[in-house]
């Protein structure tokens, strides 16, 4: 588990927050000023990385957060095989089954001997998009 932490007033439009234990996209971000003892809330709107399912977040904007850390590898795209594309990392040499992605930009450009980007996150991988 590769994580970092930081404090939800740190978060940013585009970066990574671990929501319910899976990594997300962060969306959208609104801060409120509570009253004269209260401290600011934030509110923090983001899509999972690998479930597309939006999340939310209201935490004190001095709350830590979990922030995974984003590896990202670049492969050779070996077999085709219906629901599953058989991948070669180009560094290590390491070949594994990743499920073919719902994108229909990257669905359109996947062929055997395709160089892609992919992101391992959380000890999950993910096709990002095809070079």
């Amino acid at each position: 588990m590769s994580i970092q932490y930081t404090t939800v007033g740190d978060l940013k439009v585009g970066s990574y927050v671990m929501i319910d234990g899976e990594p997300c996209r962060v969306v959208e971000i609104t801060k409120a000023k509570t009253g004269k003892h209260g401290s600011a809330k934030a509110n923090v709107v983001a899509i999972g990385l690998f479930t597309g399912q939006k999340r939310s977040l209201m935490a004190p904007v001095d709350q830590q957060v979990e922030v995974p850390i984003i590896e990202k590898h670049v492969g050779q795209i070996l077999a085709d095989k219906g629901d599953n594309l058989t991948i070669m990392d180009l560094e290590s040499y390491e070949t594994f089954d990743l499920e073919k992605p719902t994108e229909n930009e990257i669905v359109s450009k996947i062929r055997p001997g395709a160089e892609i980007e992919y992101w391992s996150v959380m000890g999950r991988r993910k096709i990002v998009r095809v070079k």
